[in-house]
């Protein structure tokens, strides 16, 4: 019990002593500083998506180029191209400064760029963050994947890490500010030598820094771990970082009032020390108290039987697993009612929910509500919804295990967030919703967006928009066959199951249902060796990847009449495109690419993409690439238009906004 107490004392000790000495943590996931979360946005204000880049030096975590693509997801070429080396570079020198380009985007009024990591087995969202040297923070961490806890993480977990970005306003556009560089700070810097550095003024960098944090920047002390915004009027450049120490830019007693400010915070520091020591000292007479009062208490409840203990433990599951209506599924449905709630911090519950919360989440199913097929927009709690219904006797058909631990929680794939099960012929699959819908309705023009978008509005897909629909798509097919343990084979991958989010990221639907295929959805996608030998391998899913690079590059559907009459011949896609490339006539390319685009796209990325998707449809699978590769292909595509573009801001990636009847639009599962 002694032993007991020292411990806790301790703990309690270095708690309070690193609070009173420190102060607030920016890093820390209490942090309660208004720019943890990150630079805020309005997009009545600021552009809603820009290209950007941050600075990341090298270090014991990513000292290769091979750690920054596997945990971070950030492709060998791109870095590469944009540091100026090899991307089959091995090692890196430790603080080493890199360039890393970033998509920033305005989401939920703060500013990010978004990565996925794979978590390294005992990493914290805090460690993380410190990995990143401020370029995120634990707070931010956790908003992002509020279902995964931040502590003793398990191995190759995917979170959602948001970088600190921000785009330049247009004011700020106005005064040759281009892009808004994310440094992370270290100890030394001064912002008069980072002006130096990076060519810019001293005013100008904390300007655009009090403007984007508010009252909460400070510009005579840079703290380390923090994130500083320096405004430049084009890409940086390397040599930019070699820092002087002692930068002469006309004010003499910089570098002695830093010194004295630097004297004063220890000074404060250690004040704070001893009257931590002192106020500890209190609490541990307080602590031993309750230490005798707790061991009191403890030795009376032991002297309870044991058979009400039982009782009450009972009792206690039975009101905890009613109250919070979760459950772990790990068997089929004959088992659901005999299963209790896996408290395992990591684990991503399935809900479960009952039959007049159905209803009532989508008004007894009105018409209204109906976005295609038998898929319901519904609202619980608040919180819009894509409820499914299907036969009770497929639910058991569905692989529940794949949702309930955080590992397999990956960006780009619908989470199947909870079930109706009924005791009759039909119950209810509730999923993540999609706000803009299937790519089979962009494509395609369906029920969905019939229903939801005004008659007159012409809207369509831009050539980027496409572009990164496809990438999306590959990364998780990657995760699927290259990342999960055993390989996961979709045996569904099709436009009308990839669906598209508020700012049009892709997420592939119908995860865990490869044993609930319908017979009809595999025509045009299905691969040969499938339809005669029933081979389920993941170059099936390349093969239906592949057409649906040819359903975004054409707009056309996968098997239509050879002339596109009645009566004529179908021709699927994965044929049609054999055809074109044999014939090397680019003019009849030309023609076969989605007239919606016009001639906003790029020939030569169409050509690359055409060539690609016959790649994926080889009727040998062997000879097929695997999602790695395409990942990799599609990578360079989409970095070659974020270098044609770097010089412009990004105000808007659609080509018209859609109008909706209501917070409903469309998502099919």
């Amino acid at each position: 019990m002694i032993a007991a107490f020292q411990f806790w004392a301790f703990l309690f000790f270095l708690l309070f002593v690193t609070l009173s000495v420190l102060g607030e943590d920016l890093l820390s996931c209490e942090s309660k500083s208004p720019s943890a979360s990150g630079y805020r946005c309005d997009r009545n204000v600021h552009p809603i998506q820009c290209g950007t880049f941050a600075i990341l030096r090298t270090n014991s975590f990513y000292d290769s180029l091979f750690n920054l693509s596997s945990y971070l997801g950030i492709n060998l070429y791109v870095l590469g191209e944009a540091n100026g080396f090899s991307p089959d570079i091995e090692f890196l020198a430790i603080d080493q400064p890199l360039i890393i380009p970033l998509d920033c985007k305005c989401i939920g009024g703060f500013f990010e760029s978004e990565l996925t990591k794979t978590t390294i087995k005992g990493e914290s969202f805090y460690s993380i963050a410190q990995s990143l040297e401020g370029l995120t923070t634990c707070k931010a961490i956790q908003e992002k994947n509020p279902n995964v806890t931040p502590w003793g993480l398990s191995e190759k977990i995917l979170l959602s890490i948001p970088l600190r970005c921000a785009c330049p306003s247009p004011e700020e556009i106005t005064l040759r500010t281009k892009l808004l560089l994310s440094y992370p700070v270290k100890q030394g810097d001064t912002i008069a030598a980072l002006a130096i550095s990076f060519n810019t003024t001293a005013e100008s960098i904390i300007d655009v820094n009090r403007r984007s944090q508010g009252g909460s920047f400070r510009p005579e002390g840079l703290s380390p771990a923090s994130t500083l915004l320096i405004p430049l009027e084009g890409k940086p450049k390397l040599e930019s970082f070699t820092i002087p120490q002692q930068p002469n830019l006309g004010y003499p007693a910089a570098s002695i009032a830093s010194s004295k400010i630097h004297k004063k915070k220890t000074k404060m520091r250690m004040m704070r020390v001893y009257i931590a020591v002192a106020v500890v000292a209190f609490v541990a007479i307080v602590a031993l108290a309750a230490v005798f009062l707790f061991y009191f208490l403890k030795r009376k409840r032991n002297n309870l039987s044991k058979e009400g203990d039982t009782e009450l433990q009972k009792l206690s599951l039975s009101v905890r697993t009613t109250s919070e209506k979760k459950v772990s599924f790990d068997g089929s449905q004959n088992d659901l009612d005999g299963q209790i709630i896996d408290a395992t911090p990591h684990k991503l519950l399935v809900e479960t929910y009952t039959i007049e919360e159905i209803n009532k989440a989508t008004e007894e199913f009105d018409s209204s509500n109906l976005i295609e097929d038998s898929v319901f927009h519904g609202r619980i709690s608040g919180k819009n919804l894509a409820i499914k219904q299907m036969q009770t006797n497929s639910i058991s058909k569905i692989d529940f295990g794949l949702f309930n631990d955080a590992i397999h929680h990956h960006p780009n794939i619908i989470r199947l967030l909870g079930t109706c099960v009924t005791e009759g012929p039909d119950s209810f699959l509730v999923f993540e919703y999609a706000k803009n819908g299937s790519l089979k309705d962009w494509l395609h023009g369906g029920l969905a967006m019939k229903n939801q978008f005004i008659a007159s509005c012409d809207c369509f897909l831009t050539w980027n928009q496409r572009l990164r629909i496809c990438l999306d798509v590959a990364t998780a097919l990657q995760f699927m066959h290259h990342i999960m343990d055993p390989v996961y084979v979709h045996g569904n991958i099709k436009s009308r199951n990839i669906f598209l989010d508020e700012e049009f990221k892709a997420k592939v639907g119908n995860f865990g249902m490869a044993r609930c295929v319908e017979d009809d959805v595999a025509k045009g996608y299905l691969a040969p060796e499938c339809l005669k030998q029933e081979i389920i391998t993941p170059s099936i899913d390349i093969f239906a990847f592949g057409v649906i690079l040819l359903e975004v590059l054409s707009g056309q559907t996968p098997i239509r009449s050879g002339n596109g009459t009645e009566g004529e011949d179908e021709v699927a896609l994965s044929e049609k495109i054999k055809v074109i490339l044999e014939s090397e006539n680019a003019d009849e390319l030309r023609e076969w690419v989605d007239s919606a685009l016009g001639e906003n796209y790029s020939f030569d990325a169409a050509v690359t993409l055409a060539n690609l998707a016959r790649a994926c449809v080889e009727e040998e699978p062997s000879l097929r690439p695997n999602a790695g590769e395409i990942v990799e292909k599609l990578s360079r595509l989409v970095e070659e238009i974020l270098l044609e573009r770097e010089e412009q801001l990004i105000i808007s990636e659609s080509s018209c906004k859609p109008l909706f009847k209501a917070e409903a639009t469309s998502t099919t599962m």
